[in-house]
């Protein structure tokens, strides 16, 4: 089982969430780091994996509308892949 924890008080850029992800699953070298490749790659995702979204709020504030593109891609891979869990703490 993998664990990520996004905690919107420590992430200030996107490239800070795609190091986050790519550094903790071991994601392949050409992963795009972007949205579309992160999404790919998650409801793809063969392992248990448990994603901690923690103070949410600061986290659209830094990101804007990418912050909540995010969100909204989590909360899609965690319906659409049974071996994710989002946690929104």
């Amino acid at each position: 089982m993998a664990e990520v924890v996004l905690d919107g008080l420590e992430l200030e850029t996107p490239e800070d969430i795609h190091d986050l992800f790519a550094g903790t699953l071991a994601l392949p070298e050409y992963y795009g780091r972007n949205l579309d490749a992160l999404f790919d790659c998650l409801t793809d995702c063969q392992n248990v994996l448990v994603i901690r979204l923690r103070h949410q709020g600061a986290l659209e504030d830094r990101l804007g509308p990418r912050g909540r593109a995010l969100i909204r891609l989590l909360r899609q891979v965690a319906a659409e892949n049974p071996l994710v869990t989002l946690f929104e703490e």
